[in-house]
Protein backbone atom coordinates (compact mmCIF):
# COMPACT_ATOMS: atom_id res chain seq x y z
CA UNK A 1 0.00 0.00 0.00
CA UNK A 2 1.54 3.58 -1.10
CA UNK A 3 0.06 6.92 0.39
CA UNK A 4 0.12 10.33 -1.32
CA UNK A 5 0.99 12.89 1.26
CA UNK A 6 1.53 16.78 1.54
CA UNK A 7 1.83 19.01 4.56
CA UNK A 8 0.31 22.85 4.69
CA UNK A 9 0.12 25.23 7.26
CA UNK A 10 -3.45 25.90 9.04
CA UNK A 11 -4.51 29.55 9.73
CA UNK A 12 -3.23 29.68 13.31
CA UNK A 13 0.14 27.88 11.84
CA UNK A 14 0.01 24.81 13.07
CA UNK A 15 1.66 21.74 10.42
CA UNK A 16 -1.41 19.47 9.11
CA UNK A 17 -0.25 16.57 6.73
CA UNK A 18 -3.38 15.04 4.25
CA UNK A 19 -2.17 11.53 4.04
CA UNK A 20 -4.42 9.22 1.35
CA UNK A 21 -3.87 5.51 1.36
CA UNK A 22 -3.40 4.06 -2.41
CA UNK A 23 -4.69 0.51 -2.05
CA UNK A 24 -2.83 -2.16 -4.78
CA UNK A 25 -4.27 -1.98 -8.03
CA UNK A 26 -6.03 1.19 -7.41
CA UNK A 27 -6.03 3.86 -10.29
CA UNK A 28 -3.54 6.68 -9.06
CA UNK A 29 -5.96 9.12 -11.02
CA UNK A 30 -8.96 7.99 -8.56
CA UNK A 31 -6.72 8.83 -5.06
CA UNK A 32 -5.72 11.82 -6.84
CA UNK A 33 -9.16 12.77 -7.07
CA UNK A 34 -10.02 11.85 -3.53
CA UNK A 35 -6.66 14.08 -2.40
CA UNK A 36 -8.23 17.03 -4.24
CA UNK A 37 -11.52 16.95 -2.49
CA UNK A 38 -9.47 16.88 0.87
CA UNK A 39 -7.68 19.66 0.04
CA UNK A 40 -10.46 21.35 -1.28
CA UNK A 41 -12.16 20.96 2.47
CA UNK A 42 -9.42 22.04 4.29
CA UNK A 43 -9.69 25.84 3.05
CA UNK A 44 -5.91 26.64 2.07
CA UNK A 45 -6.47 28.31 -1.78
CA UNK A 46 -9.07 30.11 -0.36
CA UNK A 47 -7.55 31.36 2.74
CA UNK A 48 -4.26 32.28 0.42
CA UNK A 49 -6.61 33.93 -2.31
CA UNK A 50 -8.14 36.08 0.57
CA UNK A 51 -4.63 36.45 2.50
CA UNK A 52 -3.18 38.11 -0.75
CA UNK A 53 -4.85 42.07 -0.24
CA UNK A 54 -6.05 43.36 3.00
CA UNK A 55 -10.24 44.24 3.17
CA UNK A 56 -11.89 46.32 6.03
CA UNK A 57 -13.77 44.57 8.43
CA UNK A 58 -16.34 47.40 7.95
CA UNK A 59 -16.62 45.72 4.40
CA UNK A 60 -16.14 42.33 5.48
CA UNK A 61 -19.57 42.89 7.55
CA UNK A 62 -21.65 44.75 4.49
CA UNK A 63 -20.43 41.88 2.57
CA UNK A 64 -22.02 39.17 5.60
CA UNK A 65 -24.67 41.60 5.52
CA UNK A 66 -25.69 41.30 1.88
CA UNK A 67 -25.20 37.77 1.97
CA UNK A 68 -27.57 37.23 4.29
CA UNK A 69 -30.43 39.48 2.96
CA UNK A 70 -29.56 38.02 -0.28
CA UNK A 71 -30.23 34.07 1.70
CA UNK A 72 -33.01 35.47 3.59
CA UNK A 73 -34.69 36.60 0.17
CA UNK A 74 -34.24 33.48 -1.84
CA UNK A 75 -35.99 31.78 1.46
CA UNK A 76 -38.65 33.85 1.51
CA UNK A 77 -39.47 33.36 -2.10
CA UNK A 78 -39.09 29.98 -1.56
CA UNK A 79 -42.15 30.09 1.09
CA UNK A 80 -44.71 32.44 -1.45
Amino acid sequence: MEYICTRFQKKGGDDTMLIIPVKDGENIDRALKRFKRKFDKTGTMRQLRDRQHFTKPSVERRAQIQKAEYIQHLRDAEDI
